[in-house]
C-alpha cells in the first residue's frame, strides 16, 4: 500500500464493518473523519485509561494487543468499555492483511463486551511489522479503584495461574522449526494455545469482590518484575518462596532449551494480588476455576527477599525481558 492513511475506501469496507460490538456508554464512536470518541458514565462513576503496545511479536498481534490493554483495566478492578486503535503498518501490507487484523481485534472485544470507540490507521516506512498500541477505556465506582500500590505489610501475595504464558505462547509460535526439533509437535501445539489463558479479568473480578487490596497483572519482566514493581510502588518488602510460583513445565523445558529464566518471561495471563486473607481469596478463585497459590507475604521495609531452600537473596529491579533476549538473537 501506499504510504500515509490508508484510503477511505479500504477504511470503510476492512475496519469499521468489522466494529460490531457496541456498548451504550459509548455516545461517539470511530467513523470517517472522527478524531475523538465520547463514553456517558454514571455520577458515581470514574474513567479508568490504560495504554499499550505490542512489539515483542507479529503473530495475532490484533487480539494480543487488546486483551494486555483490557487486563491492565482489570487490575485496576475496573469494567473495560471501549478501546482506541493506532495501527502503524509497513508498506507491503495488504487489505487482506488489515481485514484479518481487525478481525483478531474483534474478535477479542466480543468476548469482553468491549466496542472499538475509534483510533488511527496509517502505512508507513518506519516499521517492518504491524505495530498496535491500544488505549483501554473503563469505569469503576467511585472508591472501588484498586492500585498497584495498594499492598500493605502482613499482606499474603497471591498469584494466578501460572507465570510466563504469554511469553511461552509467543516463543513456540516465533520459534516453532527450532523447537520442533526438540520437542514432540503435541508439546508445541500446547504451548502455542497458552495464549488462550492470558485475560485475567475473570480473576480480577473475583478478587474485586473479595476486596483485594492490590492487583499488578505480570506483563514484561516477568513475575520478578511484577513483584519488584507491586512492592515499589507500596513501599514494601517481600518475601517470596520461590517454589510456591506456579510454572507450567511446558514454559520451564521452553525456556531450559533456549537459555532464558522463566522467573523474568512476560508473563501475561497471571494476576499479583495482595489481600490479608490469601487462603481465602485463593480458594474463591478456585470455586470459579482458576488456579491461584499464595506465594508470600508483605513486610515492613524494603528487602525483597526471595527464599529458595534455605537460600535468602534479594529481587532486583527489573531488567530486559527473556523474551527479547531469545528473539533478538541473530
Amino acid at each position: 500500500m501506499k504510504i500515509g492513511k490508508v484510503p477511505e475506501s479500504v477504511l470503510k469496507r476492512s475496519i469499521l464493518k468489522q466494529i460490531h460490538t457496541k456498548r451504550e456508554e459509548v455516545v461517539l464512536g470511530a467513523a470517517v473523519g472522527e478524531d475523538c470518541a465520547a463514553v456517558a458514565l454514571a455520577e458515581d462513576e470514574v474513567f479508568v485509561l490504560s495504554t499499550d503496545p505490542i512489539t515483542g511479536t507479529s503473530v495475532d498481534v490484533g487480539r494480543l494487543a487488546v486483551q494486555i490493554t483490557l487486563n491492565d483495566l482489570a487490575s485496576a478492578g475496573a469494567e473495560p468499555v471501549g478501546v482506541m486503535l493506532s495501527a502503524l503498518l509497513p508498506p507491503d501490507v495488504t487489505e487482506g492483511d488489515i481485514k484479518a487484523l481487525m478481525g483478531q481485534v474483534e474478535t477479542a472485544c466480543s468476548r469482553a463486551n468491549v466496542q472499538v470507540m475509534g483510533g488511527h490507521t496509517e502505512v508507513t516506512a518506519v516499521v517492518n511489522q504491524p505495530v498496535i498500541t491500544v488505549t483501554g477505556v473503563g469505569k469503576v465506582k467511585k472508591g472501588a479503584l484498586v492500585t498497584t500500590a495498594g499492598v500493605k505489610p502482613g499482606m499474603d501475595i497471591v498469584v494466578t495461574k501460572w507465570i510466563g504464558l504469554e511469553g511461552t505462547s509467543i516463543l513456540a509460535k516465533e520459534k516453532e522449526k527450532e523447537l520442533l526439533g526438540h520437542f514432540s509437535a503435541e508439546f508445541v501445539r500446547g504451548a502455542k494455545k497458552f495464549d488462550e489463558m492470558i485475560s485475567v479479568l475473570p480473576e480480577a473480578s473475583v478478587a474485586v469482590r473479595c476486596g483485594v487490596g492490590a492487583m499488578h497483572d505480570v506483563t514484561e519482566g516477568g513475575i520478578f518484575g511484577a513483584l519488584w514493581e507491586m512492592a515499589e510502588s507500596s513501599g514494601v518488602g517481600l518475601e517470596i518462596e520461590l517454589k510456591k510460583i506456579p510454572v507450567k513445565q511446558e514454559t520451564v523445558e521452553v525456556c531450559e532449551f533456549f537459555g532464558v529464566n522463566p522467573y523474568g518471561l512476560i508473563g501475561s495471563g497471571s494476576m499479583l494480588m495482595a489481600s490479608f486473607d490469601g487462603n481465602g481469596l485463593v480458594m474463591e478463585l478456585k470455586k470459579a476455576g482458576i488456579a491461584a497459590a499464595v506465594v508470600g507475604k508483605a513486610t515492613g521495609g524494603n528487602d525483597r527477599v526471595l527464599l529458595n531452600e534455605g537460600e535468602r537473596r534479594f529481587l532486583e529491579p527489573p531488567k530486559v525481558d527473556e523474551l527479547y533476549r531469545v528473539l533478538q538473537k541473530a
